[in-house]
């Protein structure tokens, strides 16, 4: 039986292009960008020319772009390094995720309230009004768990220059078009192995001038906003992916409508009810939270990773908790669909026989769980 992958939203499988961009520059040009010899400078044309590029496709310029190794890092940095040091708000929503909620709870038990924004039915954030002593904004692009679309530059109009704006956009970069210039947000959050690059490398975008406060200290790397040798061969194997990601969207975007339309619609005629967390499409076309009522979500996780088919209840940073997920709960879901709830995130790389094979396990096992609680009771 082959396992089939429906967690690309945890992470995804390195694009063959981008190893092959990568390969030079872990053997035969494996330089520290620092050096001054040869090697070094082919290593550091290496990491600008990719800097070049990411900026490139995301509308900004390159010295805006910082090089991290990862969301959490990039996420922590912003909020750590934007937030000054006078009291004050920060405004949020419910439905961030955890490397977003965890550095603001600190930040709350350091003495700056917290304003969480309200959230709809279908998870997406609302603007309200926000006070005079906001020192800080955290929403993100799209969200992790049901793919909805946050309306970021409407949020950032409406907080009109109180405070910075920070946007973990790592469930959206190469899943949709992204100006940083446009969407007017301080910063920007990025993540690699999300579209298809490899693990281990982000980046956060800072708007130029903007004072940043580093995390770390003990190097002139990146004019010391986050210093530390930059990985080279990740970053170009993240730009590379990025690249494709984008090159492909119109393409990867039809292709993931019609996987969702087939899926939904094969659960949705044989696994009835089966009830859709998020919107339907005006998100992200490659997510999907769904609940199957009469199913405990740990043990159909269980029973589908038995069958072969690999997905989720949350965000793989929170997967280990036996909690519902907030993002859920913050959408005032009823409790048989909250406790129910399942992620499926696809990938462009799959094809419609798999999607088609998946969604069959996924009725088998849901049948079965069904037919064993009515058989408990």
């Amino acid at each position: 039986m082959n396992a089939i992958y429906l967690d690309n939203n945890a992470t995804t499988s390195l694009l063959p292009a981008a190893w092959e961009a990568m390969q030079p520059f872990l053997i035969e040009r494996a330089g520290n960008p620092a050096s001054t010899h040869s090697f070094g400078r082919q290593a550091r044309r290496a990491l600008e020319d990719a800097r070049e590029r990411i900026a490139d496709l995301l509308d900004a310029q390159p010295d805006e772009v910082i090089f991290t190794s990862g969301a959490t890092e990039a996420n922590n940095l912003a909020l750590f390094g934007l937030i000054g040091n006078a009291p004050g708000t920060i405004v949020t929503s419910p439905i961030e995720h955890p490397c977003v909620l965890e550095p603001i709870r600190i930040l709350a038990e350091k003495g700056h309230a917290l304003k969480n924004l309200p959230v709809s039915s279908i998870g997406v954030v609302a603007a309200e009004p926000s006070s005079d002593d906001t020192r800080l904004a955290a929403v993100m692009l799209a969200n992790h768990e049901t793919g909805a679309v946050q309306p970021i530059e409407a949020l950032v109009q409406q907080l009109a220059g109180k405070a910075p704006f920070h946007c973990d956009a790592a469930a959206a970069a190469g899943k949709m078009l992204i100006s940083f210039r446009q969407l007017g947000v301080t910063s920007l959050t990025i993540s690699a192995h999300k579209f298809h690059g490899p693990k281990g490398v982000g980046a956060l975008l800072v708007q130029r001038k903007v004072k940043l406060r580093p995390m770390l200290h003990g190097g002139h790397q990146q004019h010391g906003k986050r210093p530390g040798t930059e990985p080279v061969p990740l970053v170009v194997g993240m730009a590379a992916a990025l690249e494709w990601s984008l090159q492909n969207l119109a393409a990867h975007r039809a292709q993931l409508r019609d996987l969702r339309r087939r899926f939904l619609d094969y659960l949705h005629h044989h696994a009835a009810p089966v009830v859709l967390n998020g919107p339907d499409e005006s998100g992200l076309p490659h997510a999907l939270n769904l609940s199957f009522p009469g199913c405990q979500a740990d043990a159909l996780l269980m029973s589908l990773d038995l069958a072969g088919v690999a997905c989720s209840t949350g965000s793989a940073c929170s997967s280990g908790s036996l909690l519902p997920s907030p993002v859920l709960a913050a959408m005032g879901t009823t409790d048989d669909v909250l406790h129910s709830a399942m992620r499926f995130s696809l990938s462009p790389l799959q094809t419609a026989a798999e999607i088609d094979e998946a969604a069959r396990r996924i009725v088998r096992c849901v049948q079965e769980l069904r037919q064993a609680r009515g058989a408990d009771d």
